[in-house]
């Protein structure tokens, strides 16, 4: 009986026990979300109860500062101290006043209270956008929009409370857009590519065939209307390992067009290539290489870059195979991208003159590359050129060109 009796006197002191510990939990939960924490204030150390609000800390450390005055458009002085009550930056970043006491501090921060700054009376804002505007820089066979046109503003104020009308000119500049020319110039090693016009052709297969038999690779810039009836072609171009970009819908100069046929030409015409070959492509060479100024100005959000040439074959002339071959090789340059054609035409001449083109420049040390392998030897320019895709800032807009100083953009 005595076993029993002594087990049943300890329980309340394991009861008590239980409790002690609850209340230290509780208590020590209670704390935890009640300390104190440090933030840098003025560049001096201050104690905060964790997430106390901006507005707390002011009132707690009992700073004095002068509010900022309120402001006419015109910058004259309607009410003096009727500005901004505090400035207030944490982390650097400007807190609006409205936000004080929501703005809530967890330890760490780094707060700068200071004078509130001046403010404008309520005014109603007539804005002016500012277009941008268009220059093509430099020269070579690639061209590109290096920096797009984002357009700036300018305002009138017109106060609820004074009523005057302010013009405060420009209050955001414009960014011109430039489109950068140049050549692709190898950081090392000896490359060029072939790239051919006017395709695909009833040649176009034996084309590949003379490339893969040679160990060699090429851009074919194919005509949308040329695929029309040869669908096969482009998908066969891509399954050999070369490469495939537009040559525009049609035999078009797309100097002449207005802004809406030229956008046909260029979306029909990437349509076509990437319906044909499975594989999305930005890259265009327009027939005859002529693309100006207010190509460029129209329709820059569908070309990821312009290609002509460095080295011109001639032969669309019909001069021989002999002929061409010299045009080629006797003129070459190390980054250089040629000129054929790959038309009915041009298909036998091309048959006879492109295994020599190809064997000769391999004797002297050259490479044959697609236009995007030609690009990867450049770190510059690879950075800078995308084939496949355009990327048109959501900021930016089409710049606005004058008639009188248009020009040939390449």
């Amino acid at each position: 009986m005595r076993g029993p009796r002594r087990r049943d006197s300890r329980r309340p002191y394991v009861i008590i026990a239980i409790g002690c510990a609850a209340l230290l939990f509780v208590a020590s939960i209670v704390w935890y979300l009640n300390r104190n924490v440090t933030v840098s204030l003025n560049g001096a150390d201050a104690s905060v109860r964790i997430n106390s609000s901006i507005e707390t800390l002011i009132t707690d450390q009992e700073l004095s500062v002068r509010p900022g005055d309120l402001l006419a458009v015109d910058d004259s002085v309607l009410e003096k101290r009727g500005g901004e009550a505090y400035s207030v930056k944490v982390n650097g970043r400007q807190i609006d006043n409205d936000d004080l006491a929501t703005t809530t501090l967890t330890g760490g921060e780094e707060v700068e209270i200071g004078d509130g700054r001046d403010e404008y009376e309520e005014h109603e804002i007539e804005a002016t956008a500012i277009e941008p505007s268009l220059t093509v820089e430099g020269s070579g066979a690639i061209s590109y929009v290096e920096t797009w046109g984002v357009p700036g503003r300018s305002e009138v104020w017109t106060g609820k409370v004074s009523g005057k009308t302010e013009d405060r000119g420009v209050v955001q500049e414009a960014q011109d857009c430039v489109v950068r020319a140049r050549s692709v110039s190898p950081d090392s090693g000896n490359y060029v590519a072939l790239t051919f016009d006017e395709g695909p052709s009833s040649y176009t297969n034996e084309i590949l065939g003379i490339l893969a038999e040679h160990d060699a690779k090429a851009t074919f810039f194919l005509q949308g209307d040329r695929l029309l009836d040869n669908r096969a072609a482009a998908s066969t171009i891509v399954g050999a390992g070369c490469e495939v970009a537009s040559n525009g819908m049609s035999d078009t100069d797309m100097s002449e067009l207005s802004a809406d046929d030229l956008r046909s030409q260029l979306t029909e015409g990437f349509d076509a290539v990437e319906g044909a070959a499975g594989v999305s492509t930005a890259a265009l060479r327009p027939p005859y290489g002529l693309f100006s100024e207010q190509n460029w100005a129209d329709a820059m959000d569908l070309v990821g870059a312009v290609v002509t040439w460095n080295l011109d074959s001639g032969d669309y002339l019909l001069p021989g195979a002999d002929q061409v071959v010299d045009n080629v090789v006797g003129s070459v340059g190390n980054g250089n991208i040629i000129l054929l054609t790959d038309s009915e035409t041009t298909g036998e001449q091309l048959l006879e003159a492109l295994p020599q083109i190809i064997e000769q420049l391999q004797d002297e040390g050259y490479t044959l590359v697609t236009l995007s392998e030609l690009i990867a030897t450049d770190e510059e320019m690879a950075d800078a050129v995308d084939l496949t895709k355009v990327e048109m800032p959501e900021d930016a807009v089409l710049p606005q060109l004058n008639a009188d100083d248009e020009g040939e953009g390449e």
